[in-house]
């Protein structure tokens, strides 16, 4: 059986804390910022850990 592979997609975009949950960004932070109030760009500055329904599916694309 040959070694299953990595989602490019996923390892793009998901990160394992140290305590092994799935890190990822929230969206709309990525163009258009100019016309975004500032507080809506603070808001979504940080990250968030991934929903447990659906990390399931990201550990199995990521090979975790």
């Amino acid at each position: 059986m040959p070694k299953m592979k990595t989602h490019s997609g996923a390892k793009k975009r998901f990160k394992l804390t140290g305590s092994g949950k799935l890190k990822r960004q929230q969206a709309n932070r990525r163009h258009y910022l100019e016309h975004k109030p500032s507080s809506l760009k603070r808001r979504l500055a940080g990250d968030r850990i991934v929903a447990p329904a659906d990390a399931r599916n990201i550990r199995k694309m990521l090979g975790i």
